[in-house]
């Protein structure tokens, strides 16, 4: 498994790997025929943000391993910071 998320960051080289992280919030929204996916992170003020076709079990309060990269997201011509999670596994 590591050597899949290793192969990741060495092909993206604006990747970021963090391991352990416990999830303050997740919440779940339609768009679409996506499921959003948007958590907060105790210890970061950035929502981590991906998508899924069907709902998922609350994440809320577990500890989980995740591959993202940093983007910007317009909503009503304002600009957020916002973390893409190209990769997310329960710890």
């Amino acid at each position: 498994m590591k050597s899949t998320v290793d192969t990741l960051l060495k092909k993206h080289q604006k990747l970021t790997q963090s391991d352990h992280l416990k999830v303050a919030s997740h919440v779940q929204r339609e768009a679409d025929e996506w499921i959003v996916n948007t958590l907060m992170i105790e210890g970061h003020n950035i929502p981590f943000i991906y998508k899924r076709k069907r709902p998922y079990r609350s994440l809320t309060g577990q500890r989980v391993n995740m591959t993202y990269y940093a983007a910007v997201e317009n909503v009503a011509g304002i600009e957020f910071d916002v973390m893409k999670v190209v990769r997310i596994r329960i710890a």
